[in-house]
């Protein structure tokens, strides 16, 4: 805080401005207004150099520390940019501050890069101090917003690490008096009557390096943070740790029980339920047997030996463990049987074991897929069968259970003539149609048939019927020019139906298609 040691370069920047403002205090010379350029351009240099490897730091940080260990040090980078926009305030006040005094002198000579007017000793208290009023003394808030930037770099900071950061950053009113005996505030001390143009300029640069210092300061104490010991070994924590709470009967039950904080050349006594547990590393290991279904409950007991050779005991939080008898899920995707033909979706789980643990096979059918979701397919039978079983222990693989399906054939499609399987459809409609069409309605799975055969009967007003019959769905030859013939008031009739599914097996449709052409 502002009461520890300063570094080397703050103490010489503070030397060197006190040295500058004793020497204009005797006379505004051309070589003191030299040595303020002189020191205001290694101000510049000096704050460069601190922001390029603040810059440098930081994105180091974000390349490494960032993507090795986000959790610890996402909340560091979250703190190091909120002490960047913070600085980042201060420093645009002082450029707009320091572009209105340029201005006012009379701007930047393009050729010496000097301010025009640099010896005004007018602009400064004018802008700045104006006879102390702090309404318009631009300088006044100055002073605030370097107190509050102060103020808010460090309460970025834990309390206990303020104490070890030193910064230059700070606006107090000096203790100096003026030639009438008043005491001398910050502003007028450093922008007040006999104050050149050019002295105020580097002030304000000073500012600014003390503001990068700081800034500096500040983001280096929260980087060094990512490198300490993430544990103080002097607070003890009973903890019990087990993989899972829901286990299959026959499969053991396994759970941790350590100290988070131990001495791993000490292993403390470790009971469980009245059983004392072995112990390596401070650690033991509590398994018992689950022959049993049902809710259990247990506790552990740790006692440890003090360096005074009392015992400390902990105890851990009470817990709880079920076993269930062996079960398996599964579920068609679709319906409850199994069609000839069609790919029928299966999915297969079971209660507190990883679908991708779980082997699952079928009699009756072939099954293919697997991590929960499979594909059976069957040819013929009446039944397929589908197990399922798991590894529960090293070496010991269970059945979980077996699940029965129906094996059926796929039903038969209804025949469709313009989309219409009775009723009435136009003229137009039914002589554009080229084909009779197979539709398995309310049907979810991928089959598909094909009309083979009909015989087609057409009966026209005061006109005998027309019978033909064809081989395949579509309409051609005679056929084709029957169709391209209907009139309204024409009766279509498709009879003697069969179709082909993609099992190559053929149906007999029984239903016909029966269709009145209207307008």
């Amino acid at each position: 805080m502002a009461g520890g040691k300063e570094t080397p370069r703050q103490k010489m920047i503070g030397i060197m401005y006190l040295v500058l403002m004793a020497m204009l205090a005797i006379n505004v010379s051309d070589t003191i207004l030299n040595a303020f350029s002189t020191i205001n351009n290694s101000l510049k240099t000096s704050t460069a150099n601190v922001n390029a490897s603040l810059t440098q730091s930081v994105s180091a940080f974000e390349q490494t520390k960032l993507k090795e260990n986000p959790e610890r040090a996402k909340p560091i980078l979250d703190k190091i940019k909120q002490v960047q926009a913070v600085a980042a305030e201060l420093n645009g006040y002082l450029d707009a501050v320091r572009k209105e005094l340029i201005e006012a002198g009379g701007g930047i000579v393009p050729e010496t890069g000097e301010i025009k007017n640099r010896d005004d000793l007018d602009v400064s208290p004018r802008i700045m101090w104006s006879d102390g009023n702090k309404k318009k003394g631009k300088g006044y808030l100055l002073q605030t917003k370097v107190n509050e930037t102060r103020d808010k770099l460090l309460n970025i900071l834990d309390p206990r690490d303020r104490a070890s950061v030193s910064f230059s950053l700070e606006a107090k009113d000096s203790d100096k008096r003026t030639t009438s005996g008043t005491r001398a505030d910050w502003v007028q001390s450093n922008f007040g009557e006999g104050t050149p143009v050019t002295a105020s300029v580097t002030i304000l640069s000073k500012i600014e390096a003390d503001a990068k210092n700081a800034e500096n300061v500040i983001v280096r104490k929260l980087l060094s943070k990512m490198d300490e010991a993430l544990v103080n070994l002097d607070a003890f924590a009973a903890v019990a740790v087990a993989p899972t709470s829901y286990v299959i009967q026959g499969q053991p039950y396994t759970a941790e029980v350590f100290l988070t904080a131990y001495d791993s050349k000490q292993n403390p006594d470790i009971v469980v339920n009245g059983s004392k547990l072995s112990t390596k590393d401070g650690r033991g290991v509590y398994s018992v047997n689950t022959n049993s279904e049902g809710e259990f409950k247990w506790k552990g007991t740790i006692r440890v030996k003090q360096t005074d050779g009392t015992e400390k005991i902990y105890e851990t939080p009470e817990q709880t463990y079920r076993v269930a008898r062996p079960s398996a899920v599964v579920s068609p995707d679709k319906m409850n049987v199994f069609y000839i033909g069609p790919d029928n979706p299966v999915s297969v789980s079971a209660p507190g074991i990883a679908k991708e643990k779980l082997k699952v096979s079928m009699t009756g059918g072939n099954l293919s897929g697997g991590n929960g979701k499979y594909v059976a397919r069957v040819s013929g039978g009446s039944q397929a069968v589908i197990t399922v079983s798991a590894e529960v222990a090293p070496g010991k693989t269970q059945i979980l259970g077996t699940t029965n399906f129906r094996i059926k054939e796929v039903p038969p499609p209804i025949a469709t003539f313009a989309g219409k399987a009775s009723g009435t459809i136009s003229a137009s409609a039914a002589r554009s149609t080229g084909k009779l069409e197979a539709e398995l309605r309310n049907f979810d799975f991928d089959f598909k048939y094909k009309i083979s055969k009909f015989t087609l009967y057409v009966q026209k007003p005061r006109q005998d019927a027309i019978i033909l019959q064809s081989s395949d769905d579509n309409f051609s030859g005679q056929i084709r020019q029957v169709i391209g013939g209907l009139n309204p008031g024409d009766v279509v009739y498709f009879l003697n139906i069969s179709a082909v599914g993609e099992t190559g097996k053929t149906v007999a449709l029984e239903t016909p298609v029966s269709i009145q052409v209207g307008r």
